[in-house]
Formats: structure tokens, C-alpha cells, sequence
């Protein structure tokens, strides 16, 4: 079984990451959302692309067990360019907890939704480094610098009532 899959829904390109039990990213996630956003962006029916996350939440970021070496290929910015400069909107459908790269991944995509109950943050500070993945740029654009420092040195996830009120969903 693929980890990141794709089908259609009509006209509606769906991107599904599937790595229980927490969805992390890590290289062949990484590589799936290349190949899958690729061939959405390719295909002349897919009129906008899904991102969501099969089980109890989406992406809680990187995978711990990469941190400790290069990151191999695909990289994170490689990975989220291809998705944010996508000429076709992309939609991202949030459950559960969106931490760290899973949240970075979002923030790559053109719009982003969540479930009354998702929680979304950055906590890479706690670990000493900061976000890396580009949300460190992406989130100031968003929601402008100081909300975004604010969001970052707060560490601690907010739920998805906060989230909208600051503009990231």
C-alpha cells in the first residue's frame, strides 16, 4: 500500500497521506506528494487538488528519526513549491493535529480548512530549531510578522477557532 495515494472525485484530484499512526513526513512521503501532485498538476480533468490525511490526524510533522541526518530527496521546499506554485487551487482539509512540517505543508497550500476540533501549530522552537520547512516564511505572508512570531515563540497548539481568527485558515 501506497503511504500518499491519489484519486479522482470527478474533477477533483484527492492526495490522501496514509502512515499511520501519525502521518509524519518523512522521505517517501515526501516523494509520494511530489508524484502525486505532479500527476494532478499534469492531468487536463483535474480542474483542483485535496490534500487530507487518512486516520486519527493529519500530519504532525517531520520524522523524528530524520533529524539527526541530510535530508534526503525530495526535500521539504522542493516537495512545497510543487505544491504551492501549482497552477491548479490547492486545498488543504485539516483533522486531528497539524504540527510542524504537516502545518508547513498546509501553509504551502493556496487554501486551508479544518475541523472545529483540529489543532494546528509550530513547535519546533521547543526543540531548539525553528521551523524549517518554510513556514517560518510562508506564515508571516499570511497572517503578517508579528501574529506569525507570536504563533511560532508560542510553542503550544491552538485550535481551529484561534487558527481562523489569526488568518491562517
Amino acid at each position: 500500500k501506497r503511504q500518499v495515494s491519489l484519486s479522482l472525485n470527478d474533477d477533483i484530484a484527492v492526495i490522501t497521506i496514509d502512515s499511520p499512526p501519525v502521518n509524519a513526513i518523512n522521505q517517501p512521503i515526501r516523494a509520494g506528494l511530489k508524484r502525486t501532485f505532479e500527476a494532478a498538476i499534469a492531468d487536463p480533468t483535474v480542474k483542483a487538488i485535496l490534500l487530507t490525511c487518512a486516520g486519527r490526524t493529519f500530519a504532525v510533522g517531520a520524522d523524528l528519526k530524520e533529524f539527526d541526518k541530510p535530508i534526503a530527496a525530495p526535500g521539504y521546499h522542493e516537495v512545497f513549491a510543487v505544491m504551492e506554485n501549482s497552477p491548479k487551487p490547492v486545498i488543504v482539509a485539516m483533522h486531528g493535529t497539524a504540527l510542524g512540517a504537516g502545518l508547513e505543508a498546509a501553509l504551502a497550500c493556496h487554501y486551508r480548512c479544518a475541523a472545529a476540533t483540529a489543532r494546528v501549530g509550530l513547535p519546533e522552537v521547543s526543540l531548539g530549531i525553528i521551523p524549517g520547512a518554510g513556514g517560518s516564511q510562508r506564515l508571516p505572508h499570511l497572517v503578517g510578522a508579528k501574529a506569525a512570531l507570536k504563533f511560532i515563540l508560542n510553542i503550544a497548539p491552538v485550535g481551529a477557532d484561534q487558527a481562523l481568527k489569526t488568518g491562517i485558515l
